[in-house]
This record gives structure tokens, C-alpha cells and sequence, in this order.
């Protein structure tokens, strides 16, 4: 007892050293969780895809990624899976630590076919290995014909989620959906919405007729839904809830996805889906009216900031499966119902808390284009969001096709291949399909992702960063509209004094123009005044 009050006297005293002082580094629940796991990630050659791979070996020190992938234009899985870490995304983790890529193996699959495309053997060893599962996979081509949305967006989820059931070790399973999966509602909450169809009817349909009868009655099939994107999306959701009841699933809905903020690489973007191809568009000079109204919310959210998220359900997901494995229910009825009532949505949205309109999406890109403009202009920037169709089809007629046939018969005079008619039925196309978001407003809800980030520790929510509170849309434009110069156009920012040069040029060809057809139709209005008069 004395020399314990002795010790303890000391240590009162003048004995307290630095490392008394230090404060342990707080762990990441999220890293823990990944730790020496095993992942299947379908979708993973796609933009989302890519980016999961990336942030699971970059940080989470998983054990091994299986990612499916099927053999697409003449190339074998094999010659995909090399090709997929020459992206940009990949070099910051090949600079960290480029062994840690031996941790991805390919499945061979295709998300169209059964059981995804896979052999037994590979459905062995998924069920018997894998315990983390994210469901990217999908068709995000708007005018898809409905028999392959059906069987990419709704049978690939059935087989999957029937996979599932025999996954000894699965811990969580996310499937990611969209925001607009309900986009029949003004309200999307985050919670199940009943479906036009069930799924199983759906796969019966498309089972059973062919393509010509199928096509017949889309229209009917979709009915207030405008593409078949959206209309499978939806009816996919119903097969979580039929048969995700008593598993650890989590249903995940993203908005419009754009570039990354800072992770792996700041700006990066792959593709031209969505408000990518209107800024670009716009940018060269290609695009010049929309049709919707600048005054609505265009619900927009950065790709890293989705991926961490995603990262973060599963993890939460598994944490609730647990929680609920724990608790005493006596009956299997309410059990289910249970599972069923607890199965979490997560609405990834901005709009809540950092709303950005279509029109600031204008004022801000056309800002930032202007300081790097490109070479590969076509001609100057002019943009104009109309709300009112028929002034809308007009602005079509005189900014899209006169100008595209005036080039075209320039160009066959001179003997090059007529182009731009056929580039501007594409556009006009694209147009037509990004209307119906831009037309409309929903409002959405997101508690599910705001408790989620408030649940997360200082350390995880620094190396899983979600919170759309924290963006700044200015500064964001300002990587965004690079990135998709660099990564989408390829066309590298050294460049900018030459695009400069051209982006002076265009301007005063522009208003050269306009003087020339202001004029030209002042004459025409005084002799037509003077004839009649």
C-alpha cells in the first residue's frame, strides 16, 4: 500500500512523459469492416465500377475483388479486365502500392444471361468465398429496347438476389438503383414505391413474346414512366422487397452522376451521360437549346462522393442485419416484417442540401469553359433553356438543322462526307430524352444518408467523404469542366492558348453571322412593308 502512494505521488509530480501526452489515432469503423474481406462487384468496368475497385484497394485493405465482366466489342473478358487499370483513375494507387491490383480477379459473366452469365464453378465460388456484394451493373441507355432492360435491370437482380440466398459468409449486399426509379411520383421519399408490374410477370412477358409484339405494347407497358430505364429501375426495386426481406440488402438511389471532386483524381469523368453531355455539348458549340425550365432543381451528385456512400451503407447495412440477428422474435411472420420494414433506402441526392438549378448549372459551366476553351470547337458557345415547346421546336429548326444543312451541302460541294444532318438527329435525340428531367421538379427526401454521415467518426467521415453540405458548386465546376475537356475529350489543357485563339475567331464569325441574318431580314421585313404599303 505504501509504495503504491509512493507511485502514485510521483506520478502527481514532474514524471509525466510525451507519450502521456499523445492521443491514440482514432480507428475507421469502415476500414475495419472491409478489412480482409472478399467482394463480387458487377458493373465494375463501368464508370461507378471503376471507381469502387479504386477506393476498396486503395483504403479499405480488402482481401480480394471478384468483378464480372463479359466480352464486349470483339474484346475477350480477359483483354477487358488488363485494359481496365490503364484508366486515369487507376494512377494514383499504381503510384501508392501497384501490387495491390493482384487483389482483382475477373469472374467471366454477362448480367443479361442467367445466373449472370456465370459457370457453376464461378457460382461456387461466389457463394462460398464472397461476403460484401455491390450490384452496379446495369443498361443506362434511355430508349433500350424493353426485352434488354428487362432482362439487365430486372432478371440479372432476381438471379442475383437468389444467389444470395446461398452465400454462406454475405454480409451486405447494395444494389444501386437511381433517384428517378420512381419518377411517376412528385414526392420520392426513401421508401418503396409498388411498381407498374411485378418483376416475375415482367420476365413471363418478355419471356413470351417477340420483338415485334414487345415493341407494340412498350408504350402501354410504361405509361406515365418516359423511357424503359426508368420503368425496369422501378420494377427491379420490387424484387428487393419481395425477396430481399431477410437478407442484409440495402437499396441505394443516386441521382444524376457527374464528375468526382477529388478522389482518385479531381474531375475525372469517362462518359457523356446526362448533364456531361449537355456541358460538352455546349462547350464545342454543338448543343444550343434545351428544352425544360432553368428554374428547376437539377439534382446532381459528384461520383466519389457516391461511391463513399455506397462504401458506407454496406457497412451500415451489415451493422443492422447484425443488430437484428440479435433480437428475439418470436414469430417468423413478424420477423420478416421486421427485416422488410428495416431494409434501408438511401435517396443520394443534392437537392436537400445543396440545391443547384439548371440555370446555375449554365451560369457556372459557361464561366469555367470560357477560361479553357478547345480546339475541338465546332462553333461559339450560345445556349438557351426554353420551357415553352413550340418556341423550343423552333429554336431546333433555326439553331440545329438549317445551320447542319447549310455545313452538310458546304461539305459535299467541296467533296468531304456530309455529317452534321446525321450528328444532329443524334443530339436532337439526346435532347428529347434529358427533357423530361428538366421539365420536371421532385422533390426528394434523404434522412436515411444525412443520419448515416452523422453516424460516421471524424476518421471515417475523412476517408469517406458524402456530404453534400460541404460542396461548393463554383469550385466544383471549376475540376468538373476540366476533367471533361481532359478525360472526356481528350483534349489536354496545354492547349488552351491554341483554344483561345479559335474561341476568338468563332466569336467574331458569330456575330458576324447574326449582323449578316439582322440584316438580311430587316431588308426582306421593308421590301415585304414596301410591297404591301
Amino acid at each position: 500500500m505504501e509504495a503504491a502512494e509512493h507511485h502514485q505521488a510521483e506520478r502527481e509530480g514532474a514524471d509525466i512523459t510525451a507519450s502521456d501526452m499523445l492521443v491514440p489515432e482514432e480507428e475507421s469503423e469502415i476500414v475495419n469492416f472491409y478489412r480482409d474481406s472478399t467482394v463480387f462487384i458487377t458493373g465494375g468496368t463501368g464508370f461507378l465500377g471503376k471507381l469502387a475497385v479504386e477506393k476498396l484497394l486503395r483504403t479499405c485493405e480488402v482481401a480480394k475483388i471478384y468483378i464480372l465482366v463479359r466480352a464486349k466489342k470483339g474484346k475477350d473478358p480477359q483483354k477487358r479486365f488488363e485494359e481496365l487499370f490503364d484508366d486515369p483513375s487507376f494512377e494514383p494507387l499504381k503510384r501508392k502500392d501497384p501490387t495491390l491490383l493482384r487483389k482483382v480477379e475477373t469472374v467471366n459473366g454477362d448480367v443479361s444471361l442467367p445466373n449472370l452469365g456465370m459457370t457453376e464453378d464461378d457460382l461456387e465460388l461466389i457463394k462460398s468465398e464472397v461476403d460484401v456484394v455491390f450490384h452496379f451493373a446495369a443498361t443506362v441507355r434511355f430508349d433500350e429496347k424493353l426485352r434488354t432492360a428487362c432482362n439487365i435491370n430486372v432478371r440479372a437482380v432476381r438471379d442475383l438476389m437468389r444467389i444470395a440466398k446461398d452465400m454462406k459468409k454475405l454480409r451486405a449486399l447494395i444494389h444501386v438503383s437511381t433517384a428517378f426509379s420512381n419518377c411517376v411520383h412528385t414526392t420520392i421519399e426513401e421508401k418503396f414505391y409498388d411498381p407498374p408490374i411485378t418483376a416475375e410477370k415482367l420476365i413471363t412477358l418478355v419471356d413470351c413474346l417477340d420483338d415485334n409484339k414487345l415493341d407494340k405494347i412498350t408504350p402501354t407497358l410504361l405509361g406515365d414512366f418516359p423511357n424503359t430505364y426508368a420503368f425496369t429501375k422501378c420494377v427491379a426495386e420490387n424484387v428487393l422487397k419481395a425477396d430481399g426481406s431477410n437478407l442484409p440488402v440495402g437499396l441505394y438511389r443516386p441521382s444524376i452522376v457527374i464528375a468526382t471532386v477529388k478522389e482518385p483524381v479531381a474531375g475525372w469523368i469517362n462518359n457523356i451521360y446526362g448533364a456531361t453531355g449537355v456541358l460538352l455539348g455546349v462547350a464545342v458549340g454543338l448543343l444550343r437549346v434545351l428544352h425544360g425550365k432553368s428554374s428547376n432543381h437539377a439534382d446532381m451528385v459528384p461520383a466519389d462522393y457516391v461511391i463513399n456512400s455506397v462504401l458506407a451503407a454496406a457497412w451500415e447495412v451489415a451493422t443492422i442485419k447484425t443488430i437484428n440477428d440479435n433480437k428475439e422474435i418470436q414469430e417468423k411472420d413478424s420477423r420478416e416484417e421486421k427485416f422488410e420494414k428495416e431494409m434501408p433506402i438511401y435517396n443520394f441526392v443534392s437537392t436537400p442540401e445543396k440545391p443547384l438549378t439548371w440555370d446555375l448549372f449554365q451560369v457556372l459551366s459557361t464561366k469555367h469553359c470560357k477560361q479553357i476553351p478547345s480546339e475541338q470547337c465546332i462553333w461559339h458557345s450560345y445556349f438557351r433553356m426554353r420551357e415553352n415547346k413550340w418556341v423550343y421546336l423552333v429554336l431546333v429548326f433555326l439553331l440545329h438543322t438549317v445551320p447542319a444543312y447549310i455545313v452538310d451541302f458546304m461539305a459535299f460541294c467541296i467533296g468531304k462526307k456530309p455529317m452534321m444532318v446525321k450528328g444532329y438527329k443524334k443530339i436532337n435525340k439526346f435532347a428529347d430524352v434529358l427533357s423530361y428531367f428538366c421539365q420536371r421538379q421532385w422533390t426528394f427526401s434523404n434522412e436515411n444518408v444525412q443520419s448515416l454521415w452523422k453516424r460516421l467518426k471524424n476518421k471515417d467521415q475523412e476517408l469517406f467523404e458524402f456530404s453534400m453540405k460541404r460542396v461548393d458548386w463554383d469550385l466544383y465546376f471549376y475540376t468538373y469542366t476540366r476533367g471533361g475537356r481532359v478525360y472526356v475529350m481528350k483534349d489536354p489543357l496545354d492547349t488552351i492558348p491554341k483554344g483561345k485563339v479559335k474561341y476568338w475567331k468563332l466569336l467574331f464569325a458569330h456575330y458576324t453571322l447574326v449582323a449578316i441574318l439582322v440584316a438580311v431580314f430587316f431588308k426582306f421585313f421593308m421590301v415585304l412593308f414596301d410591297v404591301i404599303f
